[in-house]
This record gives C-alpha cells, structure tokens and sequence, in this order.
C-alpha cells in the first residue's frame, strides 16, 4: 500500500510553487475516461425507444449541448485536479480576456449563433436550405460552424450567424411536395391548346411527377419575341429538382419536334433610312 502511495506521489515535474504528480495525471485522466464515457450512454441513450418522439435533427441538436456542458465541467474538473485555480486564472487574465474578445466577436456571434440553433430548432440535421443562391443539406451542426453537401457533392462550412442572421430558405419546412415550374416559349402563330397539351404530356412523362401531383400549364404572356408559358408541377426530389427540370425540358423539346411547335430566336428589326441630297 506504501508502494502504491509513493507511486501516486511522485512528482512528474516541477515548476516554482506547482507540481504534477502521477496521481494528478491519473485523476486528468479518469476524468477524460468517465466524460467519453458518459458521453457515450448519453448518445446510446438518445436513440432508445423511449425518445421515439425526437426526430434525427432533434436528437443531435440536444446531443451536442449535452456534449459541450458536459466537456465544460470537465475541463473545469481537470484543472482544478492539477492545482490550477479558475477563479484566480479568470480573474488574472481578465484584461487579456476582454481583448481577445473584441478580436473574436464574429466567432462568439456564431457561437451564439450556434447556441439558438440548437435550442430554437428553426434550422436541424437532414434540412434543405438555399443559402446565398447554393442548395446544401444540413449534414451537422456545430457550436461555432455548421457542414452541408451541395448538389455538387461539396462539402461547405457555413458560420452559424450566415443562418441565423441572413435570409435563408428552408424548403423542409413545409410538406413533403414543392412547387416548381419551368418556363417555356413558343413561335407566335402556335396552336395554343395543343402546346398545352404537350406541355402536360411532358411533364407527367416524368417518374418524378405523378398525375395527382401535377397541377397546371399557364399561358402566362405575350412575349417580345415568344408566347409564354409556365409549366407547373410538384415533386418530392427538392434536392435534385435541378436535374428534374433538366430531363422533363428533353422530354418537352422532344415532343415539340414531333409536333411541329418552334421554340422561337429572339428577334429584332431593323429600319433603316436613306439620305437623299
């Protein structure tokens, strides 16, 4: 029992007044051990059956203020452990404290940032968002930054504040069909109703757009150059819907062939006078 009290008491390194000792670092160390721990029946404990009312985005979002209050009363815990005092450490660096929070008033904004999100739940894991024109799924979200994959499969850091503070859509906060259209002109001159006609064929040729879910072709103006129309459906592929768009046009551009229906070039006309002396 000796031998093992003496162990404990060896002093690793010393430093004026402060020391380490192998039962400090021991005791650093079971702190480590016991929070990774807790942490993770925290996490297992999330996803039993009893918490079947939180959804992924809710369960993250109240995982990651576990896991950072957690890890704050760690850290505390392992300082004190080695002999470092908060309150006098606090209080001795209060001036360098206050500078380096004028220089990091962005970071702390997003942090707060980071903070609303995660309790306000206006923006969760597995959302669609538009932000600043790019279309990202919200794949984490974090204190200070949140991650998304774009629609070329990129990831992008987004700083909560970006979220929080600017305009930004969230197209999963709705049902689970959107809106879309697709704009389309034709040569003057055109069988209207049998633009429409294939207009509606087209687009309910798509896998994607389902008859119940299909709503309407607008004859919406008479252009400079065109007759115009909107052509309006619902789909459930938000992230993808570029691509949708994409194939149902092929399928429009196909039938207008068969049909004998001209997309139209700009045009312009020309008046030109002559001088007579």
């Amino acid at each position: 029992m000796d031998t093992i009290n003496n162990i404990l008491a060896f002093e690793l390194f010393h430093f004026k007044e402060h020391s380490l000792t192998v039962l400090e670092l021991v005791t650093v160390f079971a702190i480590f051990l016991i929070t990774k721990l807790v942490l993770w029946f925290v996490k297992k404990g999330l996803h039993l059956d009893k918490f079947h009312k939180l959804d992924e985005g809710s369960s993250f979002a109240l995982y990651q203020l576990i896991k950072y209050m957690v890890w704050i009363v760690a850290i505390a815990l392992m300082l004190e452990a080695v002999g470092v005092k908060l309150t006098l450490l606090l209080a001795g660096s209060a001036a360098l404290l206050v500078g380096i929070g004028l220089g990091l008033q962005q970071t702390f904004n997003d942090i707060l940032s980071g903070i609303i999100l995660l309790f306000e739940h206006s923006v969760k894991v597995g959302d669609i968002l538009e932000i600043d024109g790019d279309i990202v799924i919200i794949q984490e979200i974090g204190l200070r930054t949140s991650k998304g994959l774009n629609r070329w499969q990129i990831i992008v850091i987004i700083p909560n504040s970006l979220i929080t503070t600017n305009k930004v859509i969230n197209w999963s906060h709705q049902t689970q069909k959107t809106l879309f259209s697709i704009d389309v002109g034709v040569a003057y001159g055109s069988n209207v109703d049998l633009v429409i006609e294939v207009l509606e064929k087209s687009v309910l040729e798509h896998p994607e757009v389902h008859k119940n879910d299909f709503l309407e072709v607008r004859f919406v103006d008479f252009g400079a150059s065109s007759l115009d129309f909107k052509v309006l459906f619902f789909s459930k592929n938000v992230f993808y819907i570029e691509k949708v768009k994409s194939e149902i046009r092929k399928f429009i551009n196909r039938k207008f062939i068969e049909n004998n229906i001209t997309i139209p070039y700009p045009q312009m006309d020309f008046h030109l006078k002559s001088k007579i002396e």
